[in-house]
């Protein structure tokens, strides 16, 4: 059986993913996929670079971003406002592609907070292009699961179907050996068939190879600030969340072969082209009877005289000499 991976970090997941893209191409054509996607949190700093590395090695990118969805509204930055949920977005096209880069861009630009976050409000405005993944533990279904809303769960699943259109919603299944994935498969199994919306097998992969398990918890210290004796810390139990080969996968979540075929699905859908070497300058209309060149020099004069209307002020004989 085929299988795609639809939730991986790289080393761009800063201080989350230690997965070097190079190498992670290189492992993903080793295992026999033909595609893959990169979906880093929050960001698209690594999106090029990936695109370019899985061409060369003959390997179909998609392009994604596990992206902080802000309930409250991304805006909201009082105090204890800060809480979000995680979310997979994928480009299926360029408009996509196109629409992701906004959404990320003004995650940074209007709703940081800890997190470059965004909201149902971005979200539906450019969904166009977008097919959406529910994500781990900490993506609002999963999370309304856990704390026994199944009613809640499903009422945050009907509103990203809505958002993003049917067929283009997927409920996420991950398995990496914690007791309350468990709870969150079985309920997402149930939901899948109420509410017909289909179901996709992950594995959130934060790096390339099982035996990387130990230096990647490392890495987590650093960005926590805490030693790897200590109890309390943030931690990526059971040394699961590496890159999977298809059968693998396919052992895992054999109750459910239809979430892996998905994956396939899902990458055949996704079609996204970077042209290189062609500079998209923007071509902004001018007023009657000026060139561009003449439009700007008014600009930057008019620019001048409202920075420093003393220099303009009567008693010089001309904008020269002010």
């Amino acid at each position: 059986m085929d299988f795609v991976h639809l939730h991986l970090h790289t080393e761009y997941s800063l201080l989350d993913g230690s997965s070097k893209i190079p190498q992670l191409v290189k492992r993903v054509k080793e295992l026999g996929m033909k595609s893959c996607a990169i979906t880093d949190h929050g960001v698209m700093y690594g999106v090029i670079d990936f695109y370019k590395e899985c061409i060369k090695e003959g390997i179909k990118p998609i392009l994604g971003c596990e992206v902080y969805v802000a309930p409250n509204g991304r805006f909201n930055m009082e105090s204890g406002n800060g809480r979000y949920y995680h979310l997979v977005l994928l480009a299926s096209n360029d408009k996509g592609y196109a629409n992701l880069m906004k959404i990320v861009s003004r995650g940074f630009l209007e709703g940081f907070y800890y997190k470059p976050r965004v909201d149902y409000e971005l979200l539906k405005e450019y969904h166009e292009g977008i097919i959406a993944l529910s994500a781990c533990l900490a993506g609002e279904v999963a999370v309304n699961i856990t704390k026994g809303s199944y009613d809640g769960a499903k009422e945050a699943a009907a509103r990203y179907d809505e958002i993003f259109g049917h067929g283009n919603f997927y409920l996420e299944i991950q398995d990496h050996g914690i007791p309350e994935q468990a709870d969150v498969i079985s309920a997402l199994l149930r939901m899948s068939k109420e509410m017909d919306i289909p179901l996709v097998a992950t594995n959130d992969s934060h790096y390339i190879y099982a035996e990387d398990a130990q230096a990647h918890d490392i890495l987590l210290c650093i960005q926590t600030q805490k030693k790897v004796n200590d109890e309390d810390r943030m931690r990526y139990e059971g040394g699961q969340y590496y890159v999977k080969s298809p059968q693998e996968m396919e052992k895992l979540f054999s109750y459910a072969k239809e979430a892996v075929e998905n994956t396939v699905k899902i990458a055949e859908r996704c079609n996204v082209s970077i042209e290189f070497g062609n500079y998209k300058i923007p071509r902004f209309d001018v007023r009657e009877g000026l060139t561009p060149w003449e439009y700007l020099q008014e600009l930057c004069d008019n620019g001048l005289k409202k920075r420093y209307p003393k220099a303009f002020e009567s008693g010089h004989e001309n904008e020269e000499e002010a």
